[in-house]
């Protein structure tokens, strides 16, 4: 059981399932790398990327904060679409 709370405990922190937080983990981390890689260039070639790391650093951090990291369906609608509207009477 113990091994079971190490890969939920931390996900159901932030109200994600082990599922959902491994998609936007994994979506951080290749934004993370895209953005590294145009640092390295930045430092290479000073004239290139000189905003393409800060703004997806940026970009990423407004992500995380916002509360949109990962959305989720409305309770009982497991298509994700929304609910259909009520008739007038």
């Amino acid at each position: 059981m113990a091994w079971r709370r190490r890969f939920t405990e931390h996900p159901a922190s932030v109200d994600e399932t082990y599922g959902e937080h491994l998609r936007v983990a994994l979506h951080f981390s290749g934004q993370l790398a895209v953005a590294s890689a145009a640092a390295a260039v930045h430092a290479l070639a000073p004239w290139l990327c000189t905003r393409s790391a800060s703004t997806k650093v940026a970009q990423l951090n407004v992500e995380m904060t916002s509360g949109a990291r990962a959305p989720k369906p409305a309770a009982g609608n497991v298509t994700g679409s929304p609910p259909p509207l009520a008739e007038a009477s």
